[in-house]
């Protein structure tokens, strides 16, 4: 072994850290759209159901998809209002 080697040892096969997740990647599941993109699927589903020739089959599945949506912003702007106000209190001290 040389002292180069020595001094300097093998890099790992770790990444590096990268510092803490956003909260959005750690809060949102792969599969759920995050809320800017889960407000356009839900106006695009609108649009669809607002139409005359609605398509009586699909129906019941856009409007299951557009409650689930529509739970899934509620959420979303649950929590950044309670982020806010921790954060506004934790001003406030």
């Amino acid at each position: 072994m040389s002292q180069a080697s020595a001094k300097n040892p093998p890099a790992s096969n770790n990444p590096p850290p990268t510092g803490p997740e956003p909260r959005s990647a750690t809060k949102q599941p792969p599969s759920e759209p995050g809320y800017a993109e889960a407000l356009s699927e839900l106006e695009s589903i609108l649009a669809e159901l607002e139409r005359d020739n609605v398509d009586v089959d699909v129906l019941a599945s856009r409007v299951q998809r557009a409650a689930e949506l529509i739970r899934l912003c509620r959420e979303r702007i649950g929590n950044a209002r309670l982020q806010i106000e921790q954060v506004v209190a934790e001003l406030d001290r």
